[in-house]
């Protein structure tokens, strides 16, 4: 009992009560629901004109939950970041197929009002995020022209159904799905041009060349119309699978998001600098010298003696003064101190942990596509250091790799050559690539095309 009155007088005293304890404060229950089933099995009815959309995810929240998780890691954040500057690269470039500068007036005309550089970007995001982008065309009253080129966001985009009988998606729609099923007059509901054939699709709907029955249709009245630039994965019509949400399914991203917090913890339980060991006769002695005998006058005076043994530890202006207390020897021959202080080991506060950490800052960028020499995710000093050359050949690989993307990315612009009849016309997405000093520069442009001619 007297031990337990005496614990109860330090902690009082020394705040000790909190400063071996582990208090995980991140919820991990949400990051179990981020993926989920791939989608419901029953559309969603807006209008009894259409056969209804298919929910993202069993719950119709997951490209929501996706840009939170991002936004919660900065390694997930910085490598979406990082991917989307490297498939944008030197951005759009079109010119002749001569290789001479455009003086079509009609081309230059729509390039002015169509911002290729905006564009482009929000398509490169949405690509590295959720695998696919939306593309809207718009065309003029007459019919004759495609007049403007829009991005919509990918994840306000939801699909319609495929036609049982063809196989396709006819429809898109567009809103707010965040915690809420929108009705029909707050979406915007799009034709979807045919994936795989998207220019033949809006000829025919013009009825500039037949249908699949050998037949002119009369010219639609729609004027918009989206094209939907999906980089395949198996197994998935609707929405596809980004290879980096592996890490949601696999437990790293979990796994990566508790260590910060449990760092913190760390850091912010570790308050004990000293530990401080006191002889029972330490206390007789006090009260025997100063004549107390009352319990409670001597509960108060240890308190007071331990007060001032913390704050003779405590504060720069105690520095390099000694403690002088007695000792004993007992019939043995062995020495006893009073009171015994040591120094607690605190070299690893907010330290350990920094191997789990690259590790899991390492499989999240495996899952991304991003060699964490590129951009230092590695922690800790000395780590990652890679030669100017070593990186300069990742970073040529890296941006080698983005050539499907590109070409999937210029496939509205195709669309808009072809209806708009820009024959003498080419795109190109140039990358970017990074040179030795000696030769001249340290970096130029070059397309995975053709011979570097660029604009």
């Amino acid at each position: 009992m007297r031990n337990v009155e005496l614990l109860d007088e330090v902690s009082a005293v020394l705040n000790l009560g909190d400063s071996v304890a582990f208090v995980n404060t991140i919820d991990i229950s949400e990051i179990d629901s981020i993926i989920g089933d791939d989608i419901s099995p029953t559309p969603v009815k807006v209008d009894e004109n259409y056969r209804g959309y298919v929910s993202w995810g069993d719950d119709n929240q997951r490209p929501y939950k996706i840009v939170k998780a991002v936004e919660d890691d900065e390694v997930l954040s910085q490598n979406n970041h990082f991917n989307a500057l490297t498939c944008y690269a030197s951005g759009l470039r079109y010119r002749r197929d001569n290789d001479e500068k455009v003086r079509n007036e009609d081309i230059i005309k729509f390039f002015k009002y169509n911002n290729p550089v905006k564009y482009l970007l929000d398509q490169v995001a949405d690509m590295k995020y959720f695998l696919f982008t939306v593309s809207l065309v718009i065309v003029n009253k007459e019919g004759s022209k495609i007049t403007k080129l829009r991005h919509k966001e990918a994840i306000h985009c939801r699909f319609e159904s495929c036609n049982p009988r063809t196989g396709q998606i006819e429809h898109l729609f567009y809103g707010d799905f965040e915690d809420k099923t929108p009705t029909v007059d707050e979406l915007e509901v799009i034709p979807v041009l045919d994936y795989y054939d998207p220019i033949g699709d809006l000829e025919v709907r013009f009825g500039r060349i037949p249908n699949e029955n050998g037949e002119i249709q009369e010219m639609t009245t729609a004027r918009k119309f989206a094209i939907v630039n999906l980089f395949p994965t198996v197994g998935k019509k609707y929405y596809p699978f980004a290879p980096w949400y592996s890490v949601f399914n696999s437990g790293w991203y979990k796994y990566k998001r508790i260590i910060p917090k449990r760092k913190f913890d760390i850091i912010k339980s570790a308050k004990v600098k000293y530990k401080v060991e006191i002889n029972s006769r330490y206390w007789e002695e006090i009260f025997k010298t100063e004549v107390i005998t009352d319990k409670e006058e001597q509960k108060k005076r240890r308190i007071k003696e331990l007060e001032n043994i913390r704050d003779f530890l405590g504060g720069i202006d105690n520095a390099n003064k000694v403690l002088v207390t007695g000792c004993y020897v007992d019939p043995d021959g062995n020495t006893h101190s009073m009171v015994t202080i040591s120094l607690v080991d605190t070299k690893k506060e907010g330290g350990d942990l920094i191997e789990d950490s690259a590790e899991a800052s390492n499989m999240l960028c495996y899952a991304m596509g991003v060699h964490p020499g590129m951009i230092g995710a590695y922690p800790g000093k000395g780590q990652g250091s890679y030669s100017g050359s070593v990186q300069r050949e990742l970073f040529t690989i890296k941006q080698s790799l983005e050539k499907p993307y590109h070409d999937i990315l210029l496939t509205p612009y195709h669309v808009i050559k072809e209806f708009n009849k820009y024959d003498d016309l080419k795109f190109d997405i140039p990358v970017i690539t990074l040179t030795v000093l000696s030769t001249g520069g340290d970096a130029e442009e070059k397309t995975l095309r053709e011979p570097d001619n660029n604009q």
